[in-house]
């Protein structure tokens, strides 16, 4: 079901909100995860230590390692290395606090609710002996991070499970190009099945590709490193697709290059056209470090960033687009780089 906030309510509010639908499967536990992140989920391990720490009311956070930097802009935890309790939360601090980060993936029980109530209850006092409020504060707007987690450290309720597979938050459009690489590798690890393979007669495969069965791929074409070819996707003689997403429908003609870019749904792309994006990957000689959160514009330009065609885009033939966000529906007669196309 899709439960919609009248509202937002803040992390912690959206669930508490909820909390009689959440419950009315008479769950012993629950997962709460985060939209905006990619990962390996791994919910069963999670399950398990939770069994083997704590109490039968403890909660779990799933949290993983970062470099001392950039866990600067995440929730940082302290916890017992013996014990894995969470002794110490913080979000997004000044200062450096820890190298194990928030994934934003929870596993709770009904209990969480008592102390989500607690926030509430304080807030609705503080709203009361507040002379000076505007009235559009809402007692109900609570963060599960600040308010809860921090509060629950060092009581003993909190506990983190530290990973070590693949993590990384989705924040920006370059960021789902780099979530389908992970993915993609962790499919030639779990389901190498999924993966496109060399054959006689068909396209040249390299690295991790996927290709949806009803795709029609040209034998002369080059898919990969990091390509997924979605449902009725047309891929002609000689084309070029290297760390892009080609969305359902699409069509490729005759030798087009196309790098670093999310080709939207039923869009066209010319004969020898190039589309071309500009990777936005954390450091590949730290194996700790994240992806970072770009802003879309920077000193009053475009960030360069990889090249999105939204759906129904027609570009024609022989011509460059570079680093640039073409909006849906657009028919365009000329090269564009740098720049948002409305």
């Amino acid at each position: 079901r899709y439960l919609q906030e009248y509202a937002a309510l803040g992390t912690g509010g959206g669930i508490y909100h909820f909390r009689d639908q959440i419950l009315s499967g008479g769950a012993e536990a629950f997962f709460v995860l985060n939209a905006d992140v990619c990962s390996e989920f791994p919910l069963q391990e999670m399950l398990e230590f939770r069994q083997q720490h704590g109490d039968a009311q403890s909660f779990v956070i799933l949290g993983t390692t970062a470099n001392r930097t950039q866990a600067l802009n995440y929730g940082c935890i302290v916890a017992n290395t013996d014990t894995q309790e969470v002794q110490h939360y913080v979000e997004k601090p000044s200062t450096f606090v820890s190298e194990i980060i928030n994934c934003g993936i929870y596993l709770f029980t009904p209990a969480i609710f008592q102390h989500i109530g607690e926030v509430f209850q304080r807030n609705q006092q503080e709203l009361v002996l507040e002379e000076n409020s505007n009235g559009w504060q809402r007692a109900e707007v609570i963060r599960l991070e600040q308010d809860v987690f921090t509060a629950l450290a060092g009581s003993g309720k909190l506990y983190v499970y530290k990973t070590d597979g693949f993590w990384s938050q989705i924040k920006s459009a370059g960021s789902a190009i780099y979530a389908s690489r992970l993915y993609l590798n962790q499919y030639s690890k779990s389901h190498p099945e999924r993966l496109a393979q060399n054959k006689p007669g068909g396209p040249i495969i390299r690295g991790n590709v996927y290709i949806h069965p009803t795709a029609s791929i040209d034998s002369t074409a080059v898919l990969g490193p990091n390509v997924s070819i979605g449902e009725g996707v047309t891929v002609g003689a000689g084309v070029r697709v290297r760390e892009s997403i080609v969305l359902h429908g699409a069509s490729l003609h005759d030798h087009t290059c196309v790098l670093n870019t999310i080709v939207g749904w039923d869009s066209t792309i010319g004969r020898w056209a190039r589309v071309e994006g500009t990777p936005s990957d954390p450091n590949p000689n730290d194996p700790y470090a994240k992806i970072d959160s770009e802003t879309l514009f920077r000193d009053g330009r475009l960030t360069p960033s990889i090249t999105i065609l939204g759906c129904s885009v027609t570009i024609p033939a022989e011509v460059v687009i570079l680093n640039s966000i073409v909006l849906p529906h657009k028919e365009l007669s000329r090269s564009y780089k740098n720049q948002i196309i409305l």
